[in-house]
C-alpha cells in the first residue's frame, strides 16, 4: 500500500486490495492492456474508486509489482523463523524460481512498466535483497554457505534458474536447484 500521511479507513483499504489482486489476476490472464474499467469492475468498485487510488495505469502496476515483491520478500522472512538455516534457504531458492517459473509473464509486464530507477523499483530490489541477505548470512554464520557469496548473488541464480527451467520437467528444474545449492555450499 502506499505511503500516506493518514491511513486509509477500512473500506478504503480493501478496495485497494481487491483492485490489487483483481489487477493482478487480469494482467497475468489477458495482459497489460487490459481495461480498467473491466479491473474496476471485476474488483466490485466503481472506476472513481479505482481512479481514485490509481490515477494512471502505471500507478496500478506500480502497486502490483510492491504487492508481488513484498510477498515473495515476506516468504523469505517467514522461512528464516521457522527452518533451519539451510532449509530455509533452499525453501526460498525453490519459492524465487517457481516465483519466476509462475509469474513470468506478469514479471515481463511489470517490468517492462515500471521505471528501473523508479522509487517502486528500487524499494522492490531493496525489499528482496535484504530479505535474501538475511537468509545468506545466517547459513554463512552457521558455516553453511561460502563466505563470498551475497543475497543479490541468490537472487540472480534464482532468477536465472527460474527463467531457465520455464519449459523443463520438475525434474530437470529440481536438478538445476541441486546443482546451485551445491555451488553455494561452504
Amino acid at each position: 500500500m502506499p505511503d500516506t500521511e493518514r491511513p486509509m479507513r477500512a473500506d478504503a483499504r480493501r478496495n485497494y486490495e481487491r483492485i490489487v489482486a483483481t489487477a493482478k489476476d487480469l494482467f497475468t490472464t489477458h495482459g497489460a492492456d487490459v481495461p480498467l474499467d473491466d479491473v474496476a469492475k471485476k474488483a466490485g468498485v466503481g472506476a472513481g474508486t479505482l481512479y481514485r487510488h490509481f490515477p494512471t495505469r502505471e500507478k496500478l502496476f506500480e502497486a502490483v509489482y510492491r504487492d508481488e515483491i513484498t510477498v515473495l520478500a515476506d516468504r523469505a522472512l517467514v522461512l528464516h523463523d521457522e527452518l533451519p538455516p539451510w532449509e530455509a534457504l533452499e525453501a526460498w531458492l525453490l519459492a524465487q524460481v517457481t516465483w519466476v517459473v509462475e509469474r513470468h509473464k506478469l514479471a515481463m509486464i511489470l517490468k517492462e512498466s515500471i521505471d528501473s530507477g523508479s522509487e517502486t523499483f528500487q524499494y522492490c530490489q531493496k525489499r528482496l535483497r535484504e530479505a535474501t541477505g538475511v537468509l545468506v548470512a545466517t547459513a554463512q554464520e552457521a558455516g553453511l554457505v561460502r563466505p563470498d557469496v551475497v543475497g543479490a548473488d541468490v537472487l540472480r541464480l534464482g532468477h536465472g534458474a527460474g527463467m531457465a527451467v520455464r519449459n523443463c520437467s520438475p525434474e530437470d528444474g529440481r536438478r538445476v536447484l541441486t546443482v546451485i545449492l551445491d555451488g553455494l555450499r561452504a
